[in-house]
């Protein structure tokens, strides 16, 4: 999934530690969704918005509806990774996002995340009460 030009990136940076590898000493599959997790927090700090703040004061949460991942190549203890984070779509009650996983110009994994906005108390899909840049 080639990103699209005209759409910013984020890019955030962390490095694979000993919990994040399995027995073989790469990274555990799962572990891509954690780092693709991190990212979106970052992705949504970076314009201002805690997901704590965001649930206090609007009642609003994110949801994650949907995945899909490719994985390529492993990534191992003690790599440095830059996951990114690219909004290909947004609807009134949800985004739908393109994330990589690189060791430098290496990609290692990707993946396509469908996020829901939802209430809090009802799970039921709400508008989302922040603007995403997108």
């Amino acid at each position: 999934m080639p990103p699209s030009p005209d759409l910013p990136i984020f890019r955030h940076t962390l490095r694979v530690y000993w919990e994040d590898t399995d027995a073989g000493g790469v990274v555990f599959y799962a572990n891509y969704l954690k780092f693709f997790e991190r990212a979106r927090t970052e992705w949504l700090r970076s314009f201002g918005h805690s997901q704590q703040r965001l649930r206090d004061e609007t009642g609003a949460i994110f949801v994650v509806a949907e995945t899909s991942l490719r994985y390529l190549r492993p990534a191992r203890l003690d790599d440095v990774l830059v996951v990114t984070v690219q909004v290909q779509g947004a609807g009134r009650a949800s985004l739908l996002i393109d994330q990589q996983a690189l060791r430098g110009d290496e990609l290692l994994a990707e993946g396509t995340i469908r996020i829901g906005c939802v209430d809090v108390q009802s799970f039921r899909p709400r508008r989302i009460p922040i603007v995403i840049p997108a």
